[in-house]
């Protein structure tokens, strides 16, 4: 008897959806938008709440940089299970995590994303910034 392996079929690259947005927190909303639009045309409805979730966070923490150019938000489908959501800015301090304590005010967004993607998120130094990217999964059927 041998068993069924869950091969990943990538994508075409039209299962890809980029926009351009200021450094500015608002830029939050129209990011949320996009991956909002994306998932579910997609149809992975159930990512859309982490997808929001995930993407605030790298919006915010871009917006932080104080970068004077346009930062870029994408969604891209990898997989039929998998999309990457990502932000590209102009600042090549990269992202950690960190132990915030209870008495906190910040510092638990980068937690939360690693939560969400059980841990499948990084990111990249590139010339002039750096990409962070978070990748979200559906659940298998068989864990439904």
């Amino acid at each position: 008897m041998t068993a069924a392996v869950e091969t990943p079929t990538p994508r075409p690259a039209a299962s890809c959806a980029r926009t351009l947005l200021p450094y500015e927190p608002q830029a939050a909303s129209a990011a949320r938008r996009l991956v909002r639009t994306a998932l579910r045309g997609w149809g992975l409805e159930d990512l859309v709440e982490a997808g929001e979730l995930i993407i605030s966070e790298l919006v915010a923490n871009a917006a932080k940089t104080g970068c004077q150019r346009k930062m870029t938000v994408s969604v891209e489908r990898i997989t039929d299970r998998c999309v990457r959501i990502s932000v590209r800015d102009g600042s090549r301090v990269l992202p950690c995590l960190i132990d915030a304590g209870p008495a906190a005010e910040s510092g638990r967004g980068m937690a939360l994303v690693h939560h969400l993607t059980g841990g499948h998120w990084g990111a990249t130094p590139e010339p002039y910034g750096k990409t962070v990217h978070a990748d979200l999964r559906t659940r298998s059927a068989e864990a439904s």
